[in-house]
């Protein structure tokens, strides 16, 4: 996936329940410690977490941003979430509230941008379990009216990747509440073992070929610059210690 278009709000794509017509979002905030407060900045998160965003729809994970403009700060990312779950989530009667305040948000810059994210199932590849280790992030800036044509370049290269590597795992995302000064529209995440696989190809150019006929991908590019503005990547890095939950993406039943 590393030499793809698309190298991406984080994440597993889990079924709210099978009878629910809700849709599962991620939360994801960016937290900047106070520099001279790194380690009581962590500490706070990390028994911060675990009390309160251990499990369920309010189990919530933590990455490193080790490249890209937030560099050095950190991604809490809780969900996938309903949306009716969010008005009962822990808050101030729960000592939530204080406990954020005077545990992390103290040992903290001001709070960076918060966003919400809806997974979408049908267009992303979860063929296997696994435990989230490093991501690499890229949120895109599609052209205002342009989200439907963009979603079916993204389907695609789902056809691709379903047919010629399948065992490629990503997931796909949309941003609930985007604005085109900011530009964070559609996001892709993609996931990897060590640095080494960036210099790898996977030959997506001549497998979109094969599937689409010979001058596909060609055009494909071609019609991806035509409805983005652009995007902006960033390589995120797994921090079970921060983080409340262990990490793991279940998708295969146990045998």
């Amino acid at each position: 996936m590393r030499k793809l278009i698309f190298t991406m709000l984080l994440l597993p794509i889990l079924a709210i329940g099978q009878n629910s017509t809700e849709y599962g979002v991620f939360e994801n905030a960016v937290l900047t410690p106070n520099p001279a407060q790194v380690t009581q900045f962590e500490a706070g998160l990390a028994a911060h977490n675990k009390k309160y965003h251990a499990e369920g729809a309010y189990g919530a994970d933590v990455f490193w941003i080790s490249s890209g403009p937030n560099t050095g700060s950190y991604l809490w990312s809780m969900g996938p979430t309903p949306w009716s779950a969010m008005d009962k989530r822990p808050a101030q009667k729960d000592g939530h509230d204080a406990d954020w305040t005077n545990n992390v948000l103290k040992y903290m810059m001001p709070e960076g941008a918060q966003t919400y994210w809806k997974a979408i199932p049908e267009a992303s590849r979860f063929t296997k379990n696994m435990t989230i280790k490093n991501l690499v992030v890229d949120i895109y800036d599609v052209k205002r009216g342009k989200m439907k044509d963009a979603m079916a370049l993204v389907e695609k290269i789902h056809k691709v990747y379903t047919e010629k590597l399948p065992n490629e795992t990503y997931g796909i995302y949309t941003n609930e509440f985007s604005s085109t000064k900011e530009g964070k529209d559609l996001a892709v995440v993609s996931f990897y073992e060590n640095m080494g696989e960036f210099s790898q190809n996977n030959g997506m150019d001549k497998k979109f070929d094969e599937v689409y006929g010979n001058g596909s991908w060609d055009q494909f590019l071609k019609d991806w610059y035509n409805v983005t503005d652009g995007s902006e990547s960033e390589l995120w890095v797994f921090r079970a210690d921060l983080s409340g939950t262990n990490g793991e993406i279940n998708v295969a039943p146990k045998k």
